[in-house]
């Protein structure tokens, strides 16, 4: 594949990956499950258990699995076609896709803070 479409591919895939990890942890949909899992995080009784049920509560670390999972159904590989090629894409995928929920966190900000001016804008008049 020519590295013009490989990195295509690592904006494309990079997409998904970031939306499944930012639903999962931030949004209203997973909260019950997310509250749950934040709760067994603190409150496991081994290591084990409490990082188990962290990564399910932090958007890095679950887009590491949701990257995995997204090696194994697409086969994407970078600059490499054996397993270095995995590697390289798996790091690379986690980089871009985190640095997409940072944006969506920071343009989610900007929102909220123009919707809260705009309400006070109201109250006063």
């Amino acid at each position: 594949m020519a590295l013009s479409t490989q990195i295509t591919w690592l904006f494309i895939l990079a997409i998904p990956i970031a939306c499944i990890a930012w639903t999962v942890t931030h949004e209203e949909v997973f909260r019950e499950p997310r509250e749950y899992c934040l709760k067994r995080s603190t409150e496991g009784r081994t290591i084990a258990v409490r990082k188990f049920f962290y990564l399910f509560t932090c958007e890095y670390c679950f887009s590491h699995y949701i990257t995995a999972i997204m090696l194994i159904i697409t086969g994407f590989q970078l600059l490499y076609t054996d397993w270095r090629g995995y590697l390289i894409a798996g790091f690379a995928l986690v980089f871009v896709a985190n640095v997409y929920m940072n944006l969506f966190a920071l343009i989610r900000v900007d929102l909220k803070k123009v919707r809260m001016e705009a309400e006070n804008e109201e109250k006063k008049n």
